[in-house]
């Protein structure tokens, strides 16, 4: 059964622009051997920078798509977000958080209001497909979580989006410690240098003006 309904958990299309206009950085989640993986304790230790866990990090794949590195972060309160991008600039994006309402709940019918962001949403299996005019996404959940895989349209069609959401699975060890920044490399954990504090005083920016001024 098809209903018309208000749809959530796409990200904003912001992140979208944000990974195209400034370039990306990709990395594999490739195996690793076991000696090289840090241990639990470390990884563990890595996602808390993040503001995440461990047991909210997925990944996936989907053939032509690789991660941008500078996409992974916290979502939500600790939830977990990464974006995969392809060599056309197109963007799946990852989500996972604790879940604030069933997938399941898209299939009930809302109050008819004429919002323009209302569409279908249909059941696939153990996963709900949404979609407007201009995104869609695939949502299931995992126990006290809500796995979502979403990208824009046209760019990403929904074969390829229903591809990344059945390969969306929690990350083993060795992914990771692909995936997670190390230590001290987490967004926020370093202080922000500045070149305009003086050596000496109160540390107020030196606005002074040159000779030429």
């Amino acid at each position: 059964m098809t209903y018309r309904v208000r749809l959530r958990g796409l990200w904003p299309a912001l992140l979208v622009l944000t990974l195209v206009g400034c370039g990306t950085e990709h990395v594999g989640t490739g195996s690793r051997a076991p000696e090289d993986v840090p241990d639990s304790a470390e990884l563990e230790a890595r996602a808390t920078a993040l503001q995440t866990r461990t047991d909210r990090v997925y990944v996936t794949e989907v053939a032509g798509y690789t991660l941008a590195t500078q996409s992974v972060g916290v979502l939500g309160d600790d939830g977990f977000g990464s974006s995969y991008t392809d060599r056309n600039g197109h963007v799946i994006q990852l989500g996972v958080e604790r879940a604030g309402h069933s997938p399941a709940d898209c299939g009930k019918k809302p109050p008819t209001d004429g919002a323009a962001d209302y569409t279908v949403c249909e059941r696939e299996g153990e996963s709900w497909y949404r979609a407007t005019a201009l995104g869609h996404a695939y949502a299931r959940a995992e126990g006290d979580l809500v796995v979502t895989v979403s990208a824009a349209l046209p760019g990403v069609d929904r074969a390829t989006l229903r591809t990344a959401a059945d390969a969306a699975h929690l990350a083993d060890d060795a992914e990771l410690d692909t995936i997670l920044p190390p230590l001290g490399g987490a967004p926020g954990s370093q202080p922000v240098e500045r070149g305009d504090l003086p050596p000496e005083g109160d540390g107020a920016p030196d606005n002074g003006v040159g000779a030429s001024g």
